[in-house]
C-alpha cells in the first residue's frame, strides 16, 4: 500500500464521519482535515523514514515511524485520529482569532 493512498484513506474516514467524534468542534472541523505524507518515498514497507502530518488549518502534528512496527497502517491510523482530536482541544482554547467554522 502507498502511503499517500494510506492517509486519503484515513482522511476520508474522519471526515465521513465512520469514526464517532466527541465534540462539536470536532465535527466541525473534521472536514478541514489534511492527512498528508511528509515521507521520503510511497512504500509502506521499504521506507526508512515515514512521516505523516495531521493538519487543521494552521496546526498540524508530524509523527514519523520506521517500517517494521507491526500493523503499521493501523497504528498510524489511530495516530491520526488521536492528532486529530488533539488539535482540536487546542483549537478549542484558543481566543486568537482562528474561528471555527
Amino acid at each position: 500500500m502507498k502511503i499517500s493512498e494510506l492517509c486519503k484513506m484515513v482522511e476520508d474516514s474522519i471526515r465521513s464521519g465512520r469514526y464517532p467524534l466527541d465534540t462539536e468542534t470536532q465535527r466541525k472541523l473534521a472536514p478541514t482535515l489534511q492527512v498528508i505524507n511528509r515521507s521520503d518515498g510511497e512504500d509502506l514497507k521499504r521506507s526508512n523514514n515515514i512521516a505523516i502530518e495531521t493538519r487543521v488549518q494552521d496546526l498540524y502534528v508530524v509523527s514519523n515511524y520506521v517500517h517494521n512496527i507491526q500493523h503499521l497502517p493501523g497504528v498510524i491510523e489511530l495516530d491520526v485520529i488521536d492528532s486529530f482530536k488533539m488539535i482540536c482541544r487546542k483549537l478549542e482554547r484558543l481566543d486568537h482569532g482562528i474561528q471555527i467554522k
